[in-house]
This record gives structure tokens, C-alpha cells and sequence, in this order.
């Protein structure tokens, strides 16, 4: 891919905040008629890493009983408040007016919205009306990178082209409390809302270079992470396999990238890693052979907004850039499939 340039990066969160106190005080509350069953994992509000999010809904609607058609309707509003938002911040940021934009990638995989969120957000953004669309659903966690990295190949495949990225995440709505699956509560414990964005092409030195991308899935691993579609709405899978699997499993795949890369592990000066969870940070820091506390910028993320998915890693990547950036940085972010998807940036010079 021709190294394209990251032009802007911006960041935007649901209105509502939400301590992590509040929000075990109320799982107590309303699992109670599954009290074996929040007593028993109760912790992970303790030991998820989190102190405080935000939601896309205020506290009191996680009481209600709510279906496909409220949830639905939810995401539909906020998911387009929140693409605005961060549009337009990102888009601001490259010093661009909406109307230089010649396409936007989008992904979000918490709704459906048909049309995709782009179309209903780009007249109110002030897109042109023969904007390029690119609506990306499915990726999860992997999607704040490979959503990206498919800007940046579009960007590189039309020189001049300006593309923006948006990805936004209302992980919030899918909480349920009629089910007895542990992930439903680790859900509970873990979830935020959030939206990033970011203008790329090929003009300036802009905050990175964006040289390289890539993706490893691996074979019979559909069951590890992604939703689960039923009546009520999205039923989380989070398997307990996912911190071991990403011990095993995450080194080989950076050293494939790397080889694709044409980089060696000398020459990265810092990974910049989706926070899944506090065990999965560790998990990383493990199988990467770094030091404990080294992806401090990813637990800050993390306690801060708790796991948004896809922008969650483009959260870091914003603070890595205000903290200044090595020569060399490799992203990853983990999703359904299961996929570890790979960027390689580079300081401007």
C-alpha cells in the first residue's frame, strides 16, 4: 500500500456518564432474581479496570424491557448523534470542510441502520451528495483498525482523494439482564459507548503516515467473540478463552505482520493495543514479552471509558499522538472471527 497520511484524529463520547460504582450498585439490583448468579461474579465489576464510562442511555433505561424496536431505535439516534460529532471534529481538525471529503468508510456493528449511518448523517454533516460510501458491519473490536486501514487503501488507490473514517459503537444497548449467560454480566461491568474519526490522505505530513496493513484470522474460532442475534437483541459472546488465546496466539501473528511489514521487532517502538479487558491488556503485555504496565496508555482507556469496541483503540492511538509518537508504531486490535487485525504508523518526518 502507498503510505498515506493520517490527517486528523478526533474522539467523541455518549452523554451520559456512569461510574462504575453506580452501575454495580444497579447490576445488584436488577439481577435479582438471578442472585446466585451475580454473587458469584460480582467481581469483575472490581477487577474489570474500569472506573467510570459513558452511555449512550441514561441509567434508569437499563431497568426497562426493552426489545429489537427500542434498541434498535436507540442506536439508530445516537449512533448518528455520535457520528456527527466526531465527524466533524476529525474533519475540523485536517482543516477541511465537509465538502472536500470524497469518501467515508463507516463501521459499526451494535445496530442495524438501512441506510447505513453515513447516509443518514451526511446531508446533516454537509457531505457532497456524490460522496463514495463504504458502510463496514461485522468487525467488532478489529474494526477501529482494519476500518481504517481500508480507508487508508482507498486514499492510496485514488491519489489526491481526502477519505473520512468513522466508527461508532453503542455497546451500552445491547446489555441484558434476562439472561443467565456469565458474558451478560461481564457486558454489565464492561461496556461503554464512543465514536472516533479521522480524515486520511495523501497530502501533508498530517499526525502519521499510515505505511502498512494486515489481518490474521484463525480457523474453528467463531465461537470465541461476536454477538449472538436473538428476540430480545444482541446477545454479547465473550469467551473465557479469550485471554489464554491471545497469550498463545497474539505473538506469532505480529511476528507474520511484522515480516509483511518489512519491520523488525527492534524498530517498533511501541504497541498500540485495543483494551478489551484488564486480562486481556495483561494477556498482551505477556504474550509480547513487555514489561507489566507498559500499555499504560491502553489501561487509561480503558478506566476511563471502559470497552467501546471498535474506537476504543483509536481512543489510545489519540493519546499516544498527544504524548508523541515513536518512529515506528504497530496497532492491534482483536474482533470476531476470530481476527487480529495489524496497522503499521510512522512519525511524520
Amino acid at each position: 500500500m502507498r503510505a498515506i497520511s493520517l490527517q486528523s484524529l478526533a474522539t467523541a463520547v455518549a452523554p451520559h456518564p456512569l461510574s462504575q460504582g453506580d452501575a454495580k450498585d444497579t447490576a445488584r439490583r436488577l439481577f435479582a432474581g438471578k442472585p446466585a448468579l451475580f454473587d458469584r461474579l460480582q467481581g469483575v465489576f472490581d477487577n474489570a479496570g474500569v472506573d467510570r464510562r459513558q452511555t449512550v442511555a441514561p441509567l434508569n433505561w437499563y431497568a426497562g424491557d426493552h426489545g429489537w424496536t427500542s434498541r434498535n431505535r436507540l442506536y439508530l439516534e445516537a449512533a448518528e448523534a455520535l457520528f456527527l460529532d466526531a465527524a466533524r471534529r476529525a474533519i475540523d481538525q485536517a482543516g477541511l470542510c465537509p465538502a472536500d471529503i470524497d469518501g467515508v468508510v463507516s463501521v459499526s456493528t451494535t445496530g442495524i441502520a438501512t441506510p447505513s449511518l453515513e447516509a443518514r448523517a451526511g446531508p446533516k454533516l454537509g457531505l457532497r451528495p456524490d460522496i463514495q460510501r463504504v458502510p463496514l458491519f461485522g468487525l467488532g473490536c478489529a474494526g477501529g483498525v482494519s476500518g481504517l486501514a481500508t480507508a487508508a487503501r482507498l486514499a492510496a488507490a485514488e491519489p489526491g482523494s481526502r477519505w473520512l473514517f468513522v466508527t461508532v459503537e453503542t455497546c451500552s444497548i445491547s446489555i441484558r439482564l434476562d439472561s443467565d449467560d456469565p458474558a451478560s454480566l461481564v457486558a454489565t461491568a464492561l461496556f461503554g459507548d464512543g465514536a472516533a474519526a479521522a480524515v486520511v490522505g495523501d497530502e501533508g505530513p498530517g499526525l502519521a503516515t499510515i505505511s502498512a496493513s494486515a489481518e490474521r484470522q484463525w480457523p474453528d474460532t467463531l465461537g470465541i467473540m461476536g454477538w449472538r442475534v436473538e428476540d430480545p437483541g444482541f446477545a454479547v459472546v465473550f469467551d473465557r478463552a479469550i485471554p489464554p488465546f491471545v497469550t498463545a496466539e497474539l505473538a506469532g501473528a505480529v511476528a507474520e505482520m511484522e515480516r509483511t511489514f518489512g519491520v523488525t521487532r527492534g524498530e517498533i517502538g511501541r504497541f498500540c493495543c485495543h483494551p478489551g479487558g484488564a486480562k486481556v491488556v495483561e494477556a498482551i503485555e505477556t504474550a509480547l514479552v513487555l514489561n507489566p504496565g507498559s500499555l499504560d496508555l491502553e489501561r487509561s482507556v480503558l478506566r476511563e471509558h471502559g470497552n467501546m469496541s471498535a474506537p476504543t483503540v483509536l481512543f489510545v492511538l489519540r493519546a499516544l499522538i498527544d504524548r508523541g509518537l515513536p518512529a515506528k508504531t504497530l496497532m492491534t486490535a482483536f474482533g470476531p472471527g476470530f481476527t487480529c487485525a495489524g496497522m503499521l504508523l510512522e512519525r511524520p518526518a
